[in-house]
């Protein structure tokens, strides 16, 4: 005779290889807001706050930690019970992220040394990051089948190639203002999901 275990009420039970990204999102978010934010307020002809350069970076730096931690423990309780596909395509999923941020360190790194233009890389690595997580974000979506992954995936992608257009610090303020908003949205709907699971 089988049991089946009573639902208690307020808990889901979670398929296989389901990922929490509620504290990623959030996380990301916040660095969004924050880092690009404070990068927006002191660049310019005319800047509202006077800060140290490293200040900015250093912000973004620390929440963008945060949120790859809050990603990599998502992930890895994912794995937990998952079958070998979707282990295996977790794992690929991982080192995309290596290769990704590799070949975007390399190409700036390029043509930062081909073209003679001082604001290049706080053009390219604030953006870019954000067109690598875009991608990444749709190839997860798609792996995972996770709409809401794959929806904010293609919001992102969007708003990096869109930021290239304003320069800077109009870039900063697209992504810390439309990017933050991409996340907390995605935040609200992550809760909502992860109860229907």
């Amino acid at each position: 005779m089988t049991t089946i275990a009573p639902i208690v009420p307020g808990t889901t039970a979670r398929r296989a290889g389901e990922v929490d990204n509620l504290a990623t999102y959030l996380s990301f978010g916040l660095a969004y807001v924050v880092g690009h934010g404070a990068a927006a307020v002191s660049h310019g002809a005319d800047p509202l706050v006077r800060l140290p350069g490293w200040l900015p970076l250093t912000l973004l730096g620390i929440g963008l930690a945060v949120g790859t931690v809050n990603a990599t423990i998502a992930a890895t309780r994912a794995q937990r019970g998952a079958g070998k596909p979707e282990a295996l395509a977790g794992k690929l999923l991982g080192a995309a992220w290596i290769t990704g941020f590799t070949a975007l360190f390399l190409a700036i790194t390029g043509l930062s040394a081909a073209i003679d233009h001082p604001e290049l890389q706080a053009m390219l690595w604030p953006a870019g990051s954000s067109l690598v997580v875009g991608l990444l974000y749709l190839a997860e979506g798609v792996a995972r089948r996770n709409a809401l992954h794959y929806t904010l995936g293609t919001c992102l992608v969007l708003v990096a190639g869109v930021s290239f257009l304003f320069g800077t610090p109009g870039l900063f303020w697209i992504l810390a203002v439309v990017g933050g908003f991409a996340y907390a949205v995605a935040a609200v709907l992550e809760r909502r999901r992860l109860a229907r699971v």
